[in-house]
């Protein structure tokens, strides 16, 4: 996915250095931020422009200070995900569309600083391509991957978002947005409450 603004520094996926990653990044060396807004979409199908579902959790100074879940009405009307998530396009198509429920997202990025998500490049090609659908101009802060935070934190077998929430003793509805939002925000405060307890000098 290209980067929603030029000016952003793309930095190198981890685990394939030569290889750019899909989305803006935290340039190297600077400290995983307090204050973030952490995002999470289910999708109907395939096309990134299909979200049905959203939840972001706002965080000011390590503490979750918003929250907002909605159900969105996808563009097409089957939905093959349905077996993840378990919404249907019976639930899903009275409701809005991602333009008709973008005013109440929006003020939720306001001066966010970055955007987390437990798979950025899922998530962030997702807000992108919706952006786009709905003529709005998507957010355009760097993106913190907590999949890649935990591979660098935690020697876990898997850093699926179910083994790091279980690792960490975080509740989880999995592929239930919010749920997966609030789970991302906290895996996040957890990796930069032991990199400043492991380097005090790091804020």
């Amino acid at each position: 996915m290209p980067s929603p603004n030029p000016t952003h520094r793309i930095a190198t996926d981890r685990t394939a250095a030569d290889r750019p990653a899909p989305y803006p990044t935290l340039p190297p060396g600077t400290p995983l931020p307090a204050s973030f807004v952490a995002l999470d979409f289910e999708t109907a199908d395939a096309g990134a422009d299909s979200a049905c579902a959203v939840g972001l959790v706002r965080v000011e100074d390590g503490l979750v200070t918003d929250r907002i879940y909605r159900l969105i009405r996808p563009p097409r009307r089957e939905v093959p995900h349905a077996f993840v998530h378990g919404l249907s396009w019976g639930q899903l198509r009275k409701e809005p569309t991602f333009a008709r429920i973008w005013p109440q997202l929006a003020p939720l990025f306001e001066d966010a600083g970055a955007i987390a998500a437990h798979n950025a490049s899922f998530d962030s090609g997702v807000l992108l391509a919706c952006c786009e659908l709905a003529g709005v101009i998507a957010p355009a802060f760097p993106w913190v991957c907590t999949v890649e935070l935990a591979r660098e934190t935690w020697a876990l077998p898997s850093c699926k978002l179910p083994a790091v929430a279980a690792h960490l003793g975080i509740a989880l509805d999995h592929h239930h947005a919010l749920s997966d939002a609030e789970a991302c925000a906290r895996i996040l405060l957890a990796v930069r409450k032991r990199r400043v307890g492991l380097d005090p000098g790091t804020q």
